[in-house]
């Protein structure tokens, strides 16, 4: 009941701080001078189109972009009337794309649930990775496995993940015969769900788990590692090694669940990480995923567009934070403790 309370608290937290980076998202798209339907209206003008300005300017009533700037950002959230009426984000209408003159809706259908497909199986690649590499470094501190863990993770941190892209692009179609961009067999893009198109989308997701993935699993193998070994040399340890309990209970029952808690907090930053990261990986492979859409959005001003892709990545943000503070609050009694005290 504890738990389903403080489950409550976090998710009217997260929906107020969603309120207030929906409000920043909205400025800071509308701080560059102009808007895509400003600067066609520009061109337009001096190549002499008279019907494409009208065009233009029609558009710019129907989307209430001649409004001023805080009534804007309430229509395009739903709180006030525009031209449709109560007709804004939160009651499913995302807007128009005026660069691919389509339904915002439309343009991020797919792309949205198979964002989210790449970058949940690069957080569970993530986290089955470096759980027990990390664990094993500890446990095996300065030895030949430990060294050559450290010499895994550092060099996943420092390989680009598009070269590592390309790298893979190259040999694991040479070798592996795995599938070459793409989540999907281009034949079966804009079919419905069967098994083929389920086998189709899994054999594609190999590679690009193993790119997104690998610097995040490097990175967070040293931190689990660092933080094992500093359990390791508490006074605790001694005593439970003392009293006979065996080397690998102990280190499951006591220092793991202690070290495991910053790795439990780094699933809120884990998810936007890999979004922010996957950018360019998409670009290089050629997935069928938000980022590239969000890289033309924003380098042609196509406010309604830019403005829902950012609001999806804050949202999984959110969503992340709120799933590891609930696993901390289950995971750790001390928090429970300091949330009574409150």
């Amino acid at each position: 009941m504890e738990i389903l309370r403080y489950a409550i608290y976090r998710l009217g937290t997260m929906l107020l701080t969603l309120l207030v980076v929906s409000v920043l998202i909205f400025v800071i798209i509308n701080l560059p001078p102009g808007d895509y339907l400003s600067n066609q209206i520009a061109e337009l003008r001096a190549s002499g189109q008279s019907s494409g300005v009208e065009k233009a300017e029609f558009l710019r009533k129907e989307y209430a972009l001649d409004k001023p700037l805080w009534q804007q950002y309430m229509i395009w959230m739903g709180f006030m009337p525009g031209p449709h009426g109560f007709s804004g984000m939160i009651q499913g209408n995302f807007g128009w794309s005026f660069e691919f003159d389509r339904p915002v809706a439309e343009i991020v259908g797919e792309s949205l649930w198979l964002t989210v497909l790449v970058n949940v199986a690069a957080v569970l690649f993530v986290y089955l990775v470096a759980l027990p590499l990390g664990v094993l470094a500890a446990a095996r501190a300065r030895t030949w496995v430990d060294y050559t863990s450290a010499f895994v993770g550092y060099l996943g941190l420092a390989t680009p993940n598009f070269l590592l892209a390309l790298i893979l692009f190259y040999y694991g179609h040479k070798y592996f015969d795995l599938p070459i961009g793409g989540l999907m067999d281009p034949a079966m893009e804009g079919e419905p769900m069967s098994w083929e198109k389920v086998k189709s989308i899994l054999i594609h997701l190999i590679v690009p788990t193993f790119v997104i993935g690998t610097s995040g699993a490097s990175a967070m193998m040293q931190r689990l590692r660092a933080n094992m070994l500093d359990e390791l040399g508490k006074p605790y340890v001694e005593t439970a090694v003392a009293k006979g309990l065996s080397p690998s209970r102990m280190l499951t029952k006591y220092p793991l669940r202690v070290a495991f808690n910053p790795f439990v907090a780094d699933i809120g930053n884990l998810l936007p990480a890999m979004i922010s990261g996957s950018v360019l990986v998409s670009v290089v492979l050629g997935l069928q995923t938000i980022g590239p859409t969000l890289l033309t959005a924003l380098k042609t001003q196509d406010m309604f567009l830019s403005g829902f892709v950012l609001m999806f990545v804050a949202l999984l943000t959110l969503i992340g934070t709120m799933i590891s503070d609930v696993l901390l609050v289950m995971l750790d009694p001390r928090i429970r403790y300091e949330e009574r005290q409150r």
